[in-house]
């Protein structure tokens, strides 16, 4: 079923995806088009973001419980209005103010936009590739293989293919761990994740000496764009101390989060990331580690009395044999935890397969079907838990009016998704990214009626073919 709207829509273990400084500013080959300028982008002088009503849903899925029943606060048959990029209203025959967009959603569900914990959006360019490696030999043979040869136009075309994979599966906030590399890189880098019209928060991975390209890249690049935010992202491990307690001092200096891979391979040990991120005066609250799965039962204590946040990210973790992450330990000590893609090794954007995961491992591993997370829980770590994961649930998250309008509909009258048994049930067991249908972030449609607005997908991925081509002969 298809919405209608009355007005148009417009050895030693390798660290995680370390890389060094300087890569990536490889001349275009010969016949490369530079990327200057781009696709249509979300533009803050346009205006103020249309005001849309989404009409008669047959379930809204609010996440805030004084909106709705359950700890989900859902609602039957209720719609959800959107004015100047924020959530205005939430509830039963909502009136349609003048000149409002009205989509009619009956038969829809709606819900808030998903919140991707944990990305690196240029793995794009070594999809599928090495699926006989675990962690350490994919990072030798495929990441840090590739990344030297990406130049920053080609790094543009990786990272908008990615970014809008994730945007038309219903990502609409996206943490991208990004490595070193030079200033011109980062522009490019940005300006792919500016033109998809995604929320994004910007975790910038650098070495020592280029520990100035921090405050450069957040002035100069992300400040000036409203949807875009930063974090530092680091190398956790005793033998990078001093470089470790550098990069929290800018953090602090700057107020912005640290960002930082911790024990995804039980080799990591060896480094005591855990040892050196308390050592650095950086674990706490403004902590975001990804992965997390080899603590042991101390070091979930510290993390949770720390108020450390974790990314979980199943299907990397299955696809690289890394192992699986003691969720319902976690859950038990009220850890802040959400969920994230993990780029190449999770191949593709597909939060529905990312939340079935992280239910059916626990599942799997304590032969349990009451285990955390629960089909309501992992609903909510792939919304409003993410948020709270960033400090950012005050703006994303749930509908709750007031916040920003990052919305997602979809359509559950297909093959896969139908007949309605249990909506809840459904969405995380038979959802997959076709049933996006339709995408707000700020309040502004990106994809309607299952596509993206204003996008040329085939033109983004013969771009990334070109791109991919001149990565295989090196150039």
């Amino acid at each position: 079923m298809t919405p209608t709207t009355s007005s148009p829509t417009t050895p030693r273990p390798p660290r995680r995806r370390t890389v060094l400084a300087g890569i990536g500013a490889v001349p275009l080959a010969a016949g490369a088009t530079p990327v200057t300028t781009a696709a249509p982008r979300p533009d803050p002088a346009a205006g103020p973001a249309p005001t849309t009503l989404l009409q008669g849903a047959e379930l809204v899925l609010t996440m805030d419980p004084a909106l709705g029943a359950g700890d989900l606060g859902t609602l039957e048959r209720a719609d959800v209005l959107m004015r100047d990029g924020r959530i205005a209203g939430v509830g039963r025959r909502l009136p349609a103010p003048a000149g409002a967009r009205v989509v009619d959603v009956s038969g829809m569900l709606v819900l808030p936009g998903f919140v991707d914990l944990h990305n690196h959006l240029w793995q794009s360019s070594i999809r599928g590739g090495c699926h006989t490696q675990d962690l350490y030999g994919w990072l030798a043979d495929c990441n840090r293989a590739t990344l030297p040869k990406i130049g920053p136009q080609d790094m543009y075309r990786f990272v908008r293919l990615a970014a809008l994979d994730a945007l038309q599966a219903g990502v609409t906030t996206v943490v991208d761990w990004v490595h070193p590399i030079p200033f011109d890189t980062s522009e490019q880098y940005i300006r792919a994740l500016d033109h998809t019209g995604l929320r994004f928060v910007y975790a910038m991975a650098h070495n020592t000496a280029d520990l100035d390209l921090v405050p450069r890249v957040k002035k100069e690049l992300l400040d000036p764009l409203p949807l875009a935010s930063a974090q530092v992202a680091v190398h956790a491990g005793m033998d990078r101390l001093d470089p470790l307690r550098r990069s929290r001092e800018v953090a602090r200096d700057l107020g912005l989060m640290i960002n930082s891979h911790v024990l995804e391979h039980r080799g990591d040990r060896a480094q005591e990331p855990i040892r050196s991120l308390r050592a650095a005066d950086a674990f706490g609250p403004d902590l975001l580690m990804n992965h997390a799965i080899h603590l042991t039962d101390d070091e979930i204590a510290q993390t949770a009395e720390a108020d450390v946040r974790v990314a979980h990210c199943p299907l990397s973790n299955m696809r690289l044999g890394s192992g699986i992450i003691r969720l319902p330990e976690l859950g038990r000590r009220g850890v802040r935890t959400g969920l994230g893609h993990d780029g190449g090794t999770n191949d593709t954007s597909d939060m529905f397969g990312v939340m079935k995961a992280a239910v059916g491992l626990q599942r799997a591993l304590h032969q349990s079907v009451e285990t955390h997370p629960t089909i309501p829980a992992v609903l909510r770590m792939a919304t409003l838990g993410g948020a709270e994961c960033l400090h950012m649930a005050d703006q994303v998250g749930s509908l709750t009016p007031g916040k920003r309008a990052d919305v997602l509909v979809l359509d559950p009258g297909t093959l896969n998704f139908a007949p309605r048994f249990d909506r809840l049930g459904q969405i995380v067991l038979n959802g997959q990214p076709g049933n996006v249908s339709h995408v707000y972030v700020d309040g502004r449609a990106r994809k309607v009626r299952g596509k993206l607005v204003d996008v040329d997908t085939a033109e983004v991925v013969r771009e990334a073919e070109r791109a991919a081509a001149r990565v295989r002969a090196g150039a």
